[in-house]
């Protein structure tokens, strides 16, 4: 290669190098804004609105997570009991109040009890927890048509595997089962609309504990 060559060569190398940039500086001028950032955030809501739409996210799912991580989701009974003591109810008030603000989500209650006792028989105790709970709730102003079923597992899925008395077995669980399909937001598709629209709200006070034991119709296990 000349000398000659070469020179020209790098020449045009600089040239060329010399409009790229330019032309990212006329791109960055007149293209839309945020077009050149390249991260991984950039444009999430997008991607989290286009996600549910096309059915890739389930927003039943995220509101399950986020109403575990607001309020406790589970309460416990004393041993062949479905009678809710004042931490119970404490918890449920917390739940019912969470509950509120999301008008347009249903739930569901699933009761649970220890290893002792009968299938059968823990299966109807596991009920009357799980019916506790519902009635509690409704107490507390929410719609038992929002409360979508109520379902006993009795003995068959314990948390502590042991054949003697354990309180962590003997719960109630409140989990988000779907949306309440006659809401306008619902049919609309604007669920970010459901999530975020009661931050405000949700910072007011809880009511107060109630004292009296057994309220909301409770039922106690023979």
């Amino acid at each position: 290669m000349t000398r000659a060559l070469f020179l020209s060569l790098a020449a045009a190398a600089t040239l060329a190098s010399g409009c790229s940039k330019e032309t990212q500086v006329f791109g960055s001028l007149y293209s839309e804004a945020g077009s050149d950032v390249q991260t991984d955030d950039f444009g999430q809501s997008v991607a989290t609105n286009t996600a549910q739409m096309t059915t890739q996210q389930n927003y039943a799912i995220d509101l399950t997570r986020k109403f575990g991580a607001d309020v406790p989701p589970i309460v416990n009974f004393a041993f062949n009991s479905s009678a809710l003591d004042a931490q119970a109810q404490q918890i449920l008030m917390k739940q019912a109040s969470w509950i509120k603000q999301f008008p347009e989500v249903r739930f569901r209650v699933y009761g649970y009890t220890d290893l002792v006792g009968t299938a059968g028989y823990n299966k109807a105790l596991g009920m009357r927890r799980a019916q506790t709970v519902v009635n509690f709730l409704v107490s507390q102003g929410i719609s038992r048509s929002r409360l979508e079923a109520v379902v006993s597992f009795g003995k068959t899925h314990p948390l502590v595997f042991t054949q003697g008395p354990e309180r962590a077995n003997r719960r109630a669980v409140t989990e988000v089962s779907g949306f309440v399909q006659s809401s306008k937001l619902v049919l609309n598709g604007k669920y970010a609309a459901i999530i975020f629209r009661e931050y405000v709200n949700s910072a007011q006070p809880l009511p107060q504990t109630q004292t009296q034991s057994g309220a909301g119709g409770t039922a106690s296990g023979t």
